[in-house]
């Protein structure tokens, strides 16, 4: 079943993606963080509701089988601008503070593609993906290359995580309100003995480390890596969320009369989680669902905007996720304390850091009024395939060698009900172990190289767990991936094992 509608009227205008004529409407990509599969209430939370994303999904179509390319942050964030699977590129882990930036100068993006065919193209909130030459970046200069040399025309950015330093905004190729008179240090080392830290200062810390979350503090809360200076630049942890929506609604005005690319990077629900005061007790989940609450605002806010200007039915929403839920991630914040009987990652297995189902399955929402019949789809769609669908929809060209992995599935996206999704798809943990899984219909094969897989059971402490290296499982009558029927199927396990070791040794899956 491709599509399940819940109004029996067929929308004409789908009909038009195959047209002669490319479609141009405005595309808003909102992507949350660290959010799983059962984490809004479209997507069956009860203890806590999310009522704008169920208007999106309500609007539009909600995906079952919705996926990340990584179960981690930074291999998504890659995977989604380029189109290509991040194992392919050494060194797309998650990105330490001072990371050099991991798209090289000139790499064809989703945003260089948009912007080629007549797009303004935005990133706005988390960037995650390193900035600056071989050395790294350069706080006090021009960072470079960053978004402007890989498509985007503008920029507003949190560089890293909220979990690593510095906690500075960057606007196009600098660091915001830098004080020159107060340089800023970013590295590795404590940079004198005196130096605060979530050790020798954590007295002081209005949220405690539980791990690794312990060197420079700021705002109360100790980072990973170290810092100096630059004080006139740093902002509060509880007005990311505002400052993300006030840059957007404003970049949604200024571009209102053309076409538009915005990729509204949120940085909830991941840690620190730290939401507005005003959504602070929100729930009674704690800081972690609160900030699901405060996301949803922002999605809220957006639809606000686009509705002002009257552009609902010329622009195409794309809710998703870079990766699935995590409970304690360095931070004493409740979240585990306070879960209740939430499940975070749905019916699935797993989450952040894992190649189970949880980890790169997540909500996954299109909406575009007067385009996209409601309803829900069971088709595979993946975050690394909007550079090729977007592509198809509006007419623009990807070079032979970009977008290596990445599928026009717009004809899904959009609710045809004659399309289909993805056959495959390569799921990978941070890329370090080489864990992957793929599924291919309805079997999933799990690849663990390291013999470990992490976050497997996401209602309790992070964890290592010792699993076989092949693991095979039947989706459609084991969704949760609790029986390992390898044995009893060796002929299937043989045939995905070969395919996908030939997908990672091929170099690309586009033809």
């Amino acid at each position: 079943m491709k599509i399940i509608p819940l109004f029996l009227s067929v929308v004409f205008a789908v009909a038009a993606l195959h047209a002669d004529e490319p479609r141009k409407p405005n595309v808003i990509v909102i992507m949350a963080d660290d959010m799983g599969y059962g984490d809004l209430s479209c997507y069956g939370a009860d203890d806590f509701e999310t009522p704008y994303i169920d208007q999106l999904a309500a609007e539009g179509i909600r995906f079952t089988s919705g996926y990340c390319s990584a179960s981690t942050c930074t291999p998504t964030r890659y995977s989604f601008l380029t189109g290509t699977y991040a194992f392919r590129k050494p060194g797309t882990g998650i990105a330490p503070p001072s990371s050099p930036s991991i798209i090289p100068a000139g790499t064809p993006t989703i945003a260089s593609m948009l912007r080629g065919v007549g797009y303004k193209t935005a990133v706005i909130g988390k960037w995650h993906l390193g900035l600056g030459g071989e050395k790294g970046p350069d706080w006090n200069g021009d960072l470079k290359p960053g978004p402007l040399e890989f498509g985007f025309d503008t920029c507003f950015l949190l560089p890293t995580t909220n979990d690593r330093v510095p906690q500075v905004y960057v606007k196009d190729h600098r660091v915001l309100n830098l004080d020159p008179k107060d340089p800023l240090w970013v590295g590795k080392k404590k940079p004198s003995e005196d130096h605060p830290t979530g050790i020798t200062h954590r007295d002081t810390l209005k949220m405690d480390w539980t791990h690794g979350h312990n060197s420079t503090i700021h705002n109360g809360i100790s980072r990973i890596g170290f810092y100096t200076g630059g004080h006139a630049a740093r902002f509060r942890d509880e007005d990311l969320a505002d400052k993300w929506v006030e840059k957007s609604v404003e970049y949604i005005a200024e571009n209102k009369d053309q076409p538009f690319f915005l990729f509204f990077a949120s940085h909830d629900l991941h840690v620190p989680r730290m939401p507005h005061e005003r959504f602070q007790g929100a729930t009674r989940l704690g800081y972690r669902a609160d900030s699901i609450v405060q996301l949803d605002w922002c999605v809220g806010e957006l639809m606000k905007a686009v509705d002002q200007h009257g552009l609902a039915e010329n622009t195409l929403f794309v809710f998703c996720s870079d990766n699935g839920p995590v409970m304690d991630d360095g931070y004493a914040d409740e979240a585990l304390e306070k879960l209740g009987d939430h499940r975070a990652g749905g019916p699935f297995t797993g989450g952040k850091y894992s190649v189970y189902e949880g980890g790169t399955r997540t909500p996954f929402i299109t909406r575009w009024k007067g385009t996209i019949e409601p309803g829900v789809s069971d088709e595979v769609v993946c975050t690394i395939d909007l550079y090729g669908s977007l592509a198809a929809l509006t007419g623009g060209e990807i070079p032979d060698e970009a977008a290596l992995d990445s599928f026009d599935v717009s004809g899904a996206l959009l609710g045809d009900s004659d399309a289909e999704g993805r056959d495959e798809l390569v799921q990978q943990d941070n890329g370090s172990k080489g864990n992957f899984g793929f599924r291919s219909g309805n079997w999933k094969l799990q690849r663990h190289d390291s013999g470990k897989a992490r976050n497997v059971v996401v209602e309790k402490l992070l964890e290592n767990t010792d699993v076989p290296k092949f693991q095979l499982f039947d989706l459609s009558k084991d969704p949760e991936e609790k029986n390992n029927v390898i044995e009893d199927h060796p002929e299937k396990a043989e045939e995905l094992k070969a395919r996908l070791a030939a997908i990672i040794e091929a170099g690309r899956t586009r033809e």
